[in-house]
Parts: structure tokens; sequence; C-alpha cells
């Protein structure tokens, strides 16, 4: 694939922070006595705040999903970079590119931070838009801010609902089955699958410096 820009989620694709959100969220079922396992069947790539409304509608959302952010941000213990990602990121230097991520602002700086990842000057966070993940809003500002057109950008994504959101944005993208399975990404319509980071190549081009090249090993 060839594109203009690289947008990136984080969780499941730059960082893994699957104990971190799974420790949380089981604290917060237990706490109103909900299932734990089931909320993170639906939790992953999704704002917080929509995925409570689904499974606890009866609860003030709004301050369970700000309190619930406070706890995540001081918490960044089991916060890792994914293999291949510091390497990856370091390669797009002058490049245009973006992370798009449903946590909210202090938390996405959090664990970039704890994952000891570059900060992104493009940095799409679930504050910015009143609609997160399966909506398009989040990748068609990240667009908008790059100062490119949705279709010449290639969306990396774990989970359906991002994967969603990057197909209805009108956007290319590529499926990691780190939290989902293949046929999971497949059907979620993901134009390619790989297993992990480092089946991604990311070259710009030599006579056309604006165009990244992408190659799955």
């Amino acid at each position: 694939m060839e594109c203009s820009a690289v947008l990136f989620d984080l969780d499941g694709v730059l960082i893994d922070s699957t104990s971190c959100v799974e420790r949380h969220w089981h604290a917060w079922a237990a706490k109103h006595g909900l299932d734990g396992d089931s909320i993170l069947k639906i939790a992953h790539g999704v704002r917080n705040v929509e995925t409570m409304r689904l499974v606890a509608p009866h609860l003030d959302v709004e301050q369970e999903a700000a309190d619930f952010a406070v706890n995540e941000v001081a918490d960044t213990r089991g916060v890792t970079a994914v293999e291949g990602a510091r390497d990856l990121l370091a390669g797009l230097d002058g490049a245009r590119w973006a992370v798009v991520t449903s946590c909210g602002a202090p938390l996405a700086k959090a664990r970039i931070e704890a994952a000891q990842l570059p900060m992104p000057a493009a940095l799409i966070t679930g504050s910015d838009v009143g609609r997160g993940k399966p909506d398009p809003a989040p990748y068609l500002l990240a667009a908008e801010v790059l100062a490119v057109p949705p279709g010449s950008c290639v969306v990396i994504e774990d989970a359906p609902a991002g994967i969603r959101s990057g197909r209805s944005a009108g956007m290319r993208v590529i499926g990691i089955a780190f939290t989902y399975s293949r046929s999971d990404l497949h059907d979620s319509g993901a134009d390619e699958v790989i297993d992990r980071l480092t089946d991604l190549r990311m070259l710009r081009s030599a006579d056309r410096p604006d165009i990244l090249s992408i190659t799955i090993a």
C-alpha cells in the first residue's frame, strides 16, 4: 500500500496495556455487581463512557467514566511497548502519522510515556470527538489535523470497532490480531490482517518523500 499518512490505534497496536485494562474493568465490574469478562468482550477499542452506557445505563456513566479515567492515569503498571513499535516509529521521522485512541488525552499520554514511545505530534483521543469508534469521527479528525485526504490514509488497528471506524472514514485498514482473532478482524472489514506489528515495513519514497510505502513481511 502507498499512503500519505499512517494512523495508529494505541492499545493493542503500539502498546500492550492488556493487564492494566483488564485489572481496572474487573475492579469496576465487581464494584457494581457486573461480570467483568462480559464487559471486556465489548470494551476494547471503545470509549469507556460508551461501554458503560451499554452495560450499566442505570448508573451516572459520565461520572463513572471520569472516576475510571483518574484511576487509570494513576496506574500504568504493566504498560509496555509492543515489540517493534519503537523501531517502526523511529523510521517514520519526518513522515505524517498520528495516534488515534479511544482513551482520554491524559491516559494516552501517560501510557505513551510509560511505554517510552515518542509522543506523536498528532494525538487524537476520545476527548476530542463527540462520538468515538466505531463512528468515523476520530479518524476523520486525524486526517483533517494532518491535512491529508481520508482516502490517502492507512489505519493500523487491533479491534473491530476501530476497523469499522477507519473503513467508515473511507480509509484502508490493516488489522493486527493482537486482541481479537484474524477472522474477527477480516469480518469487521480489514483490508489486510497481520499477526504482529513486526510484520509491517514502512519506507519513505526517495523521489516522493511525502509518500509512504507499506509492505507486509
